[in-house]
């Protein structure tokens, strides 16, 4: 406890009148009472005069948007804690930020904070005695506002203000890192002339990656996307098809982590790693130290096996980790060339020597695909093949076809946490971990600590922040930190960087110790508002600080978007078709752009692209005809259709008077659905968008159902094109599945300008062209623009 913040009793509101006193812990005299004010009160003359700030006259509320500060009726100048440990005024003490997730940092792990904030006294953990030592020292820094933990700066120097951002970090004062792997990297190395490597994890089609790459490379980084991790086959197809230089991998992220640590033991047992690239393959001395053949005595131990020929393998084509056959037994497989025709099944007792012997036996292993002369299939490992085995894992070694600790420059992704949905009946409020829904953040975070990349940045709905008091948010925060990472937490509105939806998403970035923390780029756009951060969380979300006169962008609405599409009718099955007319608004001309024409792409000499896409979900016949029936104009929806009636209190309701119309299918005109959404008092079913404006959030559903999503002039919901613009995914990227399939990967998608100006920020932090002290910083001029 410091001078500035001693210990007082709050002044009830509800008993003002009285006086009465109560403390912000159990005041009462029972046994559970652990933390009270203990000793003689200051005088009030004495405390007003100390703390003048504690005793205002009581103002109206509403007068301004200052933040209320607490009133006090009494100060002391002393406290008991857990009802044994006594706290003087001026003590030094152990204060949980973190909350139910400061468990993730060691206990011996300090931060040095400048907040002034007021806690209750069960929020004091420990008394400590902090001995003040040279500035060589590690110093942690705690920052509120937008939730970040930052290295300081040396010399203890910390410039700027950063009352706007919430923050934590640890870096040696000396400018070299607290040891172990960091120890050994260069910090002077010229990063501009680098490749820099993303892993893209919970990758869906690619949005996010997409976006980080764009804006990098504006910024004068290199940024590709090494690997991309998914479950879904169709959104992997799709970001393979955008992006054929990367290792895509359509598996789940367990899987992937579990393949990583195999992958370690191969590489290690295979070549010599050394720092970075400077492996040296020890194919030689592999051999003399295990040299095992065909013949050695290991074999004999499944000799009771053999039930058919030996066949040779061609070569090894890929690794997985997991059940690829589909059998149930998950463990390490190779997927194989082998010249012989008839079904095989290899199986692997792994061994840490460099020598794999591979036995191929004649026992049919169920479905084989066949590629020209050769047979592919999986194979578990046990023994067998040893040459081939150490050409696959040199030649994957050296092409990098998965990381290896260190070898990740960036890793990027949003976990799902379904277990936190609103749609959820059985949420676990008290242990969101322990549902299996949640449980892929805790999967992202064992990848982000096994790979240790220089920069991390997770993306997930506000949600995170909301759901059992923000625990998840604060679960991840808590991992970074633990992990040594800088870190720090904002919240973006898609809409606020040029898009026609709003879309409000928490966005965590992490730098090791040694790195530049990126910011958050400020709002390029106005935007219209449909919703706010989490109470607790609102100093995170990145805007400007009010009172400062800023020149936006104007708002992007949705004819901004897509006026200039061609008209398509609700059964159009056209994957790809010609322009219809010229762009209309700048957000159409830049959308446009062909790959090679984007800001920030390298590729170049690329003919002119088709439309892509442009088709929608198909209405079956009952729907089609409810949709033909609302009117063409802004606001309509189901409450137009003949025999509803809206009352008063804005609920709808069967008008008496009406018969109720019935489709040739005999199926009523206004369905039972949609006159009791949300108790009556919705318009959202088969509602119509209109040109003047924007959408809250693009879902992965285009049925018209429960939600506003039909064209504004068209008889049909918006097409997965239109749904893609509204994410701000160019022209020229295409998708790949089933038409509900492209709508989910759009609608899981990370907005793209939102992810290309996160791009630009890493790409500073990378280059160390950047000034940390600041949470935000502006984008240059327009750009999100076509002008760039």
């Amino acid at each position: 406890m410091e001078d500035e913040s001693p210990v007082w009793e709050e002044e009830s509101p509800s008993s003002r009148s009285t006086r009465k006193i109560q403390t912000r812990v159990r005041a009462d005299d029972d046994e559970e009472e652990e933390s009270r004010f203990v000793g003689d009160p200051y005088d009030d003359d004495e405390a007003k005069q100390l703390w003048p700030h504690r005793y205002f006259p009581r103002q109206k509320k509403g007068q301004d948007n200052e933040e209320e500060i607490i009133q006090a009726t009494r100060h002391f100048k002393q406290a008991l804690v857990d009802g044994h440990v006594m706290f003087d005024l001026g003590d030094d003490c152990y204060v949980k930020v973190i909350k139910d997730c400061s468990n993730f940092i060691d206990d011996k792990r300090l931060f040095l904070s400048d907040v002034k904030d007021d806690n209750p006294l069960d929020c004091l953990i420990e008394k400590l005695k902090i001995v003040r030592m040279p500035l060589e020292i590690k110093i942690l820094l705690y920052i509120l506002f937008v939730s970040q933990e930052k290295r300081c700066a040396t010399g203890n120097a910390r410039d700027g203000s950063e009352s706007d951002s919430t923050i934590s970090c640890e870096a040696d004062l000396t400018g070299n890192a607290g040891g172990g792997i960091f120890a050994k990297e260069e910090v002077t190395e010229d990063k501009n002339c680098l490749e820099v490597m993303l892993l893209d994890l919970y990758s869906g089609c690619g949005a996010m990656s997409t976006g980080l790459c764009l804006g990098a490379n504006m910024s004068g980084v290199k940024l590709i996307t090494k690997w991309a991790v998914d479950m879904n086959e169709h959104a992997c197809a799709s970001l393979k098809l955008n992006h054929p230089e990367t290792q895509v991998r359509n598996e789940c992220a367990e899987d992937f982590l579990m393949l990583l640590k195999e992958w370690q033991k191969l590489c290690a047992s295979v070549v010599k790693l050394g720092d970075g690239d400077s492996a040296i393959v020890q194919e030689d001395e592999a051999d003399e130290e295990s040299s095992i053949d065909d013949d050695d005595d290991d074999d004999d131990d499944d000799a009771g096996e053999d039930e058919g020929e030996v066949f040779e393998v061609e070569k090894v084509l890929s690794i997985c980790y997991g059940d690829p056959k589909k059998i149930k037994e998950g463990g390490l497989y190779l997927k194989l060339d082998i010249t012989a025709c008839s079904f095989a099944i290899c199986s692997f007792n792994s061994k840490l020597s460099a020598a794999f012997l591979f036995r191929f036996v004649g026992r049919a292993m169920g479905q084989m695909k066949t590629h020209g002369s050769l047979s592919r299939l999986w194979g578990r490992q046990t023994y067998g093949c040893q040459t081939k085995i150490k050409e696959f894992v040199i030649d994957g070694y050296r092409s990098k076809i998965l990381p290896l600790p260190g070898t990740s420059d960036i890793i990027c992704g949003g976990p799902p946490c379904q277990g936190m949905s609103g749609f959820n009946r059985h949420r676990n409020k008290e242990d969101p971990l322990a549902d299996e829904k949640n449980k892929q953040l805790a999967v992202y975070m064992d990848i982000v600590e096994f790979l240790k990349p220089k920069f991390v940045l997770m993306e997930n709905v506000v949600d995170i922040l909301r759901f059992a008091g923000g625990y998840l948010g604060r679960y991840a925060l808590g991992r970074l930190v633990g992990m040594n990472y800088q870190a720090r937490m904002g919240i973006m509105p898609a809409g606020a960087y040029g898009l026609p939806q709003f879309r409000m998403r928490m966005f965590m970035w992490g730098a090791r110790a040694i790195e530049k923390l990126p910011k958050y780029p400020l709002p390029t756009h106005d935007v219209v508002v449909r919703g706010n951060a989490p109470v607790e969380f609102k100093s995170n979300a990145v805007d400007y600080d009010e009172g400062n006169e800023v020149e936006l962008e104007k708002k992007v609405f949705l004819g901004d978007a897509i006026s200039d599409l061609p008209p398509v009718k609700n059964d159009e099955a056209r994957d790809s078709m010609a322009y219809m007319g010229e762009p209309k608004t700048e957000f159409q001309r830049f959308i446009r752009l062909r790959k090679d024409e984007m800001p920030g792409c390298s590729a170049s000499g690329l003919s002119p692209h088709d439309l892509f896409d442009h088709r929608p979900l198909k209405l079956n016949e009952d729907d089609y005809l409810r949709v033909c029936q609302v009117p063409k104009e802004k606001g309509a929806s189901f409450r137009n259709l003949k025999g509803v009636r809206v009352m008063a209190d804005n609920k709808v309701e069967f008008d008496p008077e009406v018969e109720r119309v019935l489709l040739p299918s005999g199926k009523p005109l206004v369905p039972d659905y949609a006159m009791s959404y949300i108790k009556g008092y919705s318009s959202k079913p088969f509602g119509r968008l209109w040109w003047d404006q924007t959408v809250p959030t693009v879902v992965t559903r285009a049925e018209p159902h429960n939600q506003v999503i039909l064209h504004p002039e068209q008889d049909r919901v918006l097409t997965i094109r239109e749904n893609a613009r509204l994410q701000g995914f160019p022209d020229y990227y295409q998708l790949v599945g089933p038409v509900k399939q492209r709508y989910i990967q759009v609608g899981n998608a990370v907005a793209v300008p939102v992810a290309r100006a996160l791009g630009y920020s890493l790409g500073l932090a990378f280059t160390s062209s950047c000034d940390s002290a600041e949470p935000v910083f502006c984008l240059p001029t327009k750009f999100l623009a076509l002008k760039n």
